[in-house]
């Protein structure tokens, strides 16, 4: 056969191959449609999505720019900015501090505690009038979603310093005003917000080592990694997939932003945030299915994980 032959057989092949192969992962277009048929499946839901992929970098919103109570989503810029004071010699991981359980309103200073019937790491209250390391009150912030080491950490550093930190990466909307439980300034409308573009920007940027150095990234994402709620976005995901991720939730809102790590390629970066269902586990579903379809289009694959 001669080169010129070979050369348009080649094409035909090439041709006819790639229609299958494209079709192994199907456009960000059939992926957000098939979220917001998903979505629409749960009535009066209102749902905001961010997909960014590091390895194709397809990217995929869905109500990205709509602001949401942030919940504990809000302990992200909160650790961001611990993290970038210890690397700017403020502060030490190994610092101990007087855990105490006393803060004030933004609204008017008064004073106010948190119950520890109302919080998912009940543990850290037995801790109280004793001094406790920067590095622990982390990582029960994140892992345990701890809201008294939250609010220990705020007033450490400044809900006004994570929200600019947040602003400096990217994150232009996100509004860090807070600790957890001013019932005040919640009554107010003074609450902590963001969108679902602001935290997979935070979320990436952490990944690609732009938001803090080296060893800080790591220790974040080893912290992200030990999250003990897992029935969000890594109950879509094949048993076993690495997520490093935070949740938050308050009435009839949930919400999960996470990097997760699919075997053999970059990660990419998932935020689903939900308002307006007022069963936790329907939200839960909402969000695994998202993840889900995620995962299918990023892999290639058809799993049915997290379908319900």
């Amino acid at each position: 056969m001669s080169i010129h032959r070979l050369t348009v057989a080649a094409t035909l092949l090439a041709a006819t191959l790639a229609p299958a192969a494209h079709a192994q992962r199907p456009s960000t277009g059939a992926l957000s449609g098939a979220i917001a048929a998903r979505i629409a499946a749960v009535p009066g839901a209102e749902v905001a999505v961010s997909y960014r992929d590091l390895a194709t970098g397809d990217s995929l919103d869905i109500n990205a720019g709509t602001d949401f109570h942030a919940a504990s989503t809000m302990k992200i810029p909160v650790m961001l900015e611990v993290l970038r004071s210890v690397e700017a010699g403020r502060l030490s991981l190994d610092q101990r501090i007087l855990l105490v359980n006393r803060f004030h309103s933004i609204v008017d200073g008064s004073p106010y505690s948190l119950d520890a019937g109302d919080d998912s790491d009940s543990l850290v209250y037995t801790l109280i009038g004793q001094r406790v390391s920067v590095r622990e009150l982390m990582e029960r912030m994140i892992v345990r979603s701890s809201n008294l080491a939250t609010n220990a950490l705020v007033a450490l550093v400044g809900a006004d310093r994570a929200n600019a930190t947040a602003h400096a990466l990217g994150a232009a909307h996100i509004r860090v005003l807070r600790g957890v439980e001013d019932i005040k300034a919640y009554d107010a409308g003074l609450n902590n917000t963001t969108t679902s573009a602001d935290l997979a920007v935070l979320l990436e940027k952490i990944e690609r080592r732009e938001a803090l150095g080296e060893s800080s990234a790591q220790l974040m994402k080893e912290i992200l990694l030990r999250q003990e709620f897992n029935d969000a976005i890594p109950a879509g995901l094949p048993a076993g997939t690495p997520v490093a991720h935070k949740t938050g939730s308050i009435t009839a809102t949930l919400h999960d932003a996470a990097i997760v790590y699919p075997p053999g390629r970059k990660p990419y970066v998932l935020v689903v945030l939900t308002r307006n269902i007022q069963e936790p586990d329907t939200a839960r579903r909402l969000i695994a299915d998202i993840s889900r379809l995620t995962w299918n289009h990023a892999t290639g694959s058809s799993s049915t994980v997290g379908s319900r």
